[in-house]
């Protein structure tokens, strides 16, 4: 039963754990998204500036799958590319945004791309093309695809997360190691009646290597005059402790399982269990 509620107990911090884990991570997806946007919106304005642009709309920024967003205009601009990388650069580091990202100016009737580039966050690998090349006043959009896929506070969240559920799950099966010895041990206490070894959490009498099983009342009933050998137990109280503690209150019961014990006990003639008339029965144990 221990054992159960130790593994209910562990699947139950893993549920939550993982409930906890997946908000949070939903949380952060949506929190880069929002500041995205926000980044983004700021380099259009930037760009429309440029173009000495002080009235046209940044047009709404559009998610079009994970880490991939949409900047669009309202007017027709030309751009500088020397321009564009380092308004992107400034924004998304101003942002605290992954330094990690391609960069595609498209246009927007053929979508044909006259210019693009990859940042990798180390110059040596930088790809980006020559800034001095203008593209001419036209309709563009401008796609940004984060190609880091996750964020720092993302990945220090998930990496927390991780270390509670290794801590957790260790704490577990510390605890139920030192269980382990002690349900182990209290299942193995035995008490000798005579020739028997009596395990009243097993249920049983052991003579030798003959086991005899015992009923839930025969075994109450055995414990109760281990307790007091060669002593006489009164009927009442062996009825009270029994019977009338569970709620249950009998007539006959009590000399049917008298019975019972003794034709288990019958092998060892030391032992006998006697009726002591009108008052109740003993537990007789010669030495």
């Amino acid at each position: 039963m221990e054992n159960k509620k130790i593994y209910t107990l562990g699947a139950l911090a893993g549920i939550i754990f993982f409930i906890l884990g997946f908000s949070d991570t939903k949380e952060q997806t949506e929190e880069f998204s929002e500041i995205v946007k926000i980044a983004l919106r700021d380099v259009g304005n930037q760009l429309l500036l440029a173009n000495q642009d002080s009235t046209s709309l940044v047009l709404p920024v559009i998610k079009l799958e994970e880490f991939k967003y949409r900047l669009s205009f309202e007017n027709t601009l030309s751009l500088d590319p020397g321009d564009l990388v380092a308004i992107v650069k400034k924004s998304f580091r101003k942002a605290g945004l992954p330094e990690q990202y391609r960069v595609e100016v498209l246009q927007c009737i053929n979508k044909e791309v006259p210019y693009s580039y990859l940042i990798r966050n180390d110059v040596a690998r930088d790809i980006v093309p020559c800034g001095g090349r203008f593209l001419p006043k036209n309709c563009y959009t401008i796609e940004v695809r984060f190609t880091k896929t996750t964020s720092n506070s993302l990945g220090n969240q998930t990496l927390i997360y991780s270390v509670l559920f290794i801590v957790f799950v260790f704490l577990l099966l510390v605890l139920y190691k030192q269980k382990q010895p002690r349900d182990t041990k209290e299942n193995d206490v035995s008490i000798p009646i005579g020739s028997f070894r009596f395990y009243p959490t097993q249920h049983k009498l052991i003579k030798q290597t003959v086991e005899i099983s015992l009923s839930k009342k025969e075994c109450e009933l055995l414990e109760i005059f281990v307790m007091h050998p060669n002593q006489i137990v009164k009927r009442d109280e062996l009825i009270k402790k029994v019977w009338e503690d569970n709620g249950v209150i009998v007539g006959r019961s009590l000399d049917t399982y008298i019975s019972k014990l003794r034709k288990k006990l019958k092998d060892d003639p030391a032992i006998k269990l006697a009726n002591i008339h009108g008052i109740g029965y003993k537990l007789e144990i010669q030495p």
